[in-house]
């Protein structure tokens, strides 16, 4: 690869979290056009349908060679039940069910405490991705943050957002689901093709999914502005926002991918505020500021040590 190429790759690379970020925060913004005309099972089951279709063509034209080992597909087949059919299931189910956009994200933002935890936990060794006191500080700012931006949606209690013990449970299955996903890849997926990886992980999920919505009395109705949600769906958030959510973990330590959903309910509220004129408070703009320095605590690599500030030689 030559040096302007070698360039433009790195800073595709360096793009991709916020890329990542802005896509990912329109979910939410795709369930509030989309959730009045579907059931949250079918929707989505219509989603992996079409993602499946969208990925194949491009499988075959490309000559992507599938993964062969059948370990590897059964992990990317846990992840895909994990990542997509509990995950994106859960945070639905929860929507449909009267929970608010704001505190649904707030539930699912607590994945990167969970996964610094889990890690801390696990992983004693830096190099597999201990967590330190200083992204420990930012996942508690990145928290705090969250909290600020979402707290009016504590105190509403409107039918398109509450909380019931139901709508309470889908969300943190979904937070259990996403948390335990990114670990899970992390740890048991080797690096391969995102497309067939991808697509894999959706006919795992639409197997999970199929039963589930086969249950559900509502019917489709099919309509433009469903259409429309169900093509970002299938566009932007699974082709898109799968895509890099795979690549920047396969690329990145678990805690510093994670720490990427802290950005997503402040990005989500942007967007609101110029889709649906959404007022944006003081407390809200403080917030944000506070997540961010929190996610840059915790995605920050450390300053390497030099020869000269090494601890010394214990020898004699």
């Amino acid at each position: 690869m030559s040096e302007p190429q070698d360039t433009a790759w790195q800073t595709a690379i360096r793009a991709m979290p916020a890329v990542f970020v802005l896509i990912w925060s329109t979910g939410f913004i795709v369930a509030r056009f989309g959730m009045p005309y579907a059931p949250p099972f079918t929707f989505l089951l219509w989603r992996y349908f079409f993602s499946i279709l969208c990925f194949l063509p491009w499988i075959v034209l490309a000559r992507v060679a599938w993964p062969r080992d059948r370990r590897q597909v059964l992990h990317l087949a846990v992840t895909g039940v994990l990542m997509h059919a509990g995950y994106l299931g859960g945070v639905w189910a929860a929507v449909k069910a009267g929970m608010g956009s704001g505190l649904s994200s707030l539930i699912v933002g607590i994945q990167p405490v969970l996964t610094a935890i889990w890690l801390s936990t696990l992983s004693r060794s830096a190099e597999q991705g201990s967590v330190s006191r200083r992204q420990w500080l930012g996942l508690l700012l990145g928290f705090a943050g969250l909290v600020m931006v979402v707290s009016r949606k504590f105190v509403q209690g409107t039918p398109l957002d509450h909380v019931t013990p139901t709508n309470m449970a889908w969300a943190l299955a979904a937070l259990l689901a996403i948390t335990t996903g990114t670990l899970y890849q992390k740890r048991f997926v080797k690096p391969c093709d995102v497309r067939t990886a991808n697509t894999v992980q959706l006919m795992a999920a639409a197997v999970v999914t199929l039963p589930l919505a086969a249950l559900e009395p509502e019917a489709m109705q099919w309509n433009g502005q469903l259409m429309g949600a169900m093509a970002w769906s299938v566009l932007g958030l699974t082709l898109g926002g799968s895509s890099l959510l795979y690549l920047l973990i396969q690329r990145g330590a678990a805690a510093s991918v994670a720490s990427l959903m802290y950005l997503v309910p402040p990005t989500t509220a942007a967007i609101a505020w110029l889709l649906f004129d959404e007022q944006i408070t003081l407390l809200t703009l403080l917030g944000t500021a506070i997540t961010a320095v929190g996610v840059s605590l915790v995605v920050r690599s450390p300053a390497p040590v030099s020869p000269t500030t090494a601890a010394p030689s214990t020898k004699a």
